[in-house]
């Protein structure tokens, strides 16, 4: 059976400025960027599988931020935080009197 694809969904004319600034932008970072091109793209009548060559996303992954966008809206687009690998060593607090952090063997 075929997976349907989300509903459409309408921009409010703050939306669609915000996420076409961010096209523009040159300081954004490229994941937000990709993402506001997912969903005006989205917005624009386009089909999941047709978004996702361009974009440079698996169909799946463009399902993803369609939902997290009709979910929370632009913030949805947002890295989320606590992701990725945790640091090695402590912060510099947390070391006691005489202490560098760094060991040798």
């Amino acid at each position: 059976m075929p997976r349907k694809h989300p509903p459409e969904f309408v921009l409010t004319e703050e939306e669609r400025r915000e996420l076409e600034s961010w096209q523009r932008s040159t300081t954004q970072k490229v994941g937000l960027v990709r993402r506001s091109q997912v969903v005006l793209l989205r917005a624009g009548g386009l089909s999941l599988r047709r978004i996702a060559a361009p974009v440079g996303l698996r169909r799946r992954q463009v399902e993803k931020w369609i939902l997290r966008f009709r979910a929370y809206r632009l913030a949805g687009l947002a890295d989320r935080s606590g992701r990725g690998r945790k640091p090695f060593f402590p912060a510099a607090g947390g070391l006691t009197s005489g202490q560098t952090g760094l060991r040798t063997a």
